[in-house]
C-alpha cells in the first residue's frame, strides 16, 4: 500500500529526499531557468491552453477551513442523494483537480474561481486538521500517526476527503491536496467511479522555476484563511497586514531556497506518474469525461483568463455567485458614468476652444 507521509499538516505529505540531492537541484535550478519545461512543450506561452499527457504537482496552499464532517465513507446527505450524472445537454458537473509546482498560484487561482463561481473548494490538510481538533476517530489516528512521525496510509487519507465528497454530489467542487501519488489517484478514481462522479477536469500550472524562485522570498501569507499575497504583484493594501481582516500576515517556515529545492524533488518525483495516468486517461476516453489541460504563464494574473477561458467554455453549467454579478454590474455602472463624464468634458473643452 502507498503511504502519506505525515509530516508538518500544511503540506500534508512529501517524499524524504537527501539534502545533497536538493543541493544539487537548487544549483541546476539556479544556473538554468528554463529547465522547468523540460518535462513540456518548450514553446509553451502565457496564453497557451492545451491538453497534455504528463505534468506534475506540487503541495498546494489551503483555502479556509470548513467544519469536518463525520469520519465516514458516506454520509447521511450522500446516501439520499441523487447521482449527479452528465447528463448531455444538461451542463457538465465540475469536479477539478489542479496541479502545479510549489508556489505556482494554486491556492491563489482556487480562491479566485471560489470567489467569483458558485464552486465548493475542499483541502485535504484543512479537513484533516479539523478532524485532529474535533478528535474525530480518524482525528485521533491521524494524530498518533503524526506524533509518532510514521505514514499516514492512503486508504485513511481517502476517507478523509470522501467524507466531503460524498456530500457534494450535485455540486461543482475543486479538490486541493489530494492526489498526490499514483496510487491515491487510482483510489480516488475508484471511489468517484463507484459513485457515478468521476473527474471532469485536471488542469496542470506551467510556471517555470525561475520564476518561483525569485516570487517566494517576496511571499506572505494571511494563516487563518490561506489568503497570499506577494511583494511584487499581489501586494496587500496595508503592508503586513490582511485586506480583509487586517490581521498581521506571517511568513511560510518552507519559503526558502533549500526547502524550496527539497519540494520540487519531491513534485518532480511523485507527480510525474500521476499526470501521465490523468494525460492517458483523457486521451483515452472517448467521451471526454476527463479533460486535461496545461496553463503557461508566471504569474496568476496570466493565468487566470486562461483557467477561466476553460471553465466558460467546457463547463457552462457552473455559474457566478450572485454577490459577483451585482459588483460586475456596479463597476460597470460606475465605468460607464465615468466615460460619460469624460466625454461631456471634452465637448466642454472643444466649445470653449472654439469660442
Amino acid at each position: 500500500m502507498s503511504s502519506l507521509v505525515a509530516g508538518p499538516l500544511s503540506s500534508l505529505v512529501g517524499l524524504r529526499a537527501s539534502p545533497s540531492a536538493a543541493s544539487r537541484l537548487f544549483t541546476a535550478a539556479a544556473a538554468a531557468p528554463s529547465s522547468s519545461s523540460s518535462w513540456m512543450s518548450p514553446h509553451a506561452g502565457p496564453s497557451s491552453v492545451r491538453r497534455c499527457t504528463g505534468a506534475r504537482r506540487g503541495i498546494s496552499q489551503s483555502a479556509a477551513p470548513q467544519k469536518a464532517l463525520p469520519f465516514a465513507l458516506s454520509t447521511t446527505r450522500a446516501e439520499t442523494a441523487a447521482p449527479a450524472q452528465d447528463v448531455p445537454g444538461a451542463g457538465r458537473m465540475l469536479r477539478m483537480i489542479m496541479f502545479g509546482k510549489p508556489g505556482a498560484g494554486k491556492g491563489t487561482l482556487s480562491a479566485r474561481l471560489v470567489k467569483k463561481y458558485d464552486i465548493v473548494s475542499m483541502s485535504t490538510g484543512d479537513l484533516l486538521r479539523q478532524h485532529i481538533v474535533e478528535k474525530t476517530e480518524v482525528g485521533l489516528l491521524a494524530e498518533s500517526i503524526v506524533a509518532s512521525g510514521g505514514l499516514l496510509p492512503d486508504d485513511v487519507v481517502l476517507k478523509v476527503v470522501t467524507s466531503k465528497l460524498d456530500a457534494l454530489q450535485n455540486r461543482h467542487w475543486i479538490l486541493d491536496g489530494f492526489p498526490r501519488t499514483l496510487g491515491q489517484g487510482k483510489l480516488l478514481d475508484e471511489h468517484l467511479t463507484t459513485k457515478a462522479m468521476p473527474l471532469s477536469l485536471v488542469v496542470n500550472l506551467d510556471v517555470p522555476d525561475s520564476v518561483i524562485l525569485s516570487r517566494i522570498s517576496d511571499r506572505w501569507v494571511h494563516l487563518p484563511s490561506g489568503r497570499v499575497y506577494n511583494l511584487s504583484y499581489n501586494p496587500p493594501k496595508v503592508a503586513g497586514h490582511d485586506d480583509e481582516t487586517g490581521e498581521p500576515l506571517a511568513k511560510r517556515p518552507d519559503d526558502n531556497p533549500e526547502i524550496f529545492a527539497r519540494r520540487l524533488e519531491q513534485f518532480y518525483a511523485s507527480t510525474s506518474p500521476l499526470l501521465a495516468h490523468y494525460g492517458a486517461q483523457a486521451a483515452s476516453t472517448a467521451s471526454g469525461a476527463t479533460r486535461l489541460v496545461t496553463l503557461s504563464g508566471s504569474t496568476s494574473d496570466e493565468i487566470w483568463p486562461q483557467l477561466e477561458g476553460v471553465i466558460r467554455a467546457h463547463f457552462p453549467a457552473v455559474r457566478e455567485r450572485q454577490e459577483a454579478k451585482r459588483r460586475h454590474s456596479l463597476s460597470d455602472a460606475v465605468l460607464a458614468q465615468r466615460e460619460q463624464e469624460r466625454r461631456e468634458k471634452g465637448k466642454a473643452g472643444a466649445v470653449l476652444q472654439r469660442a
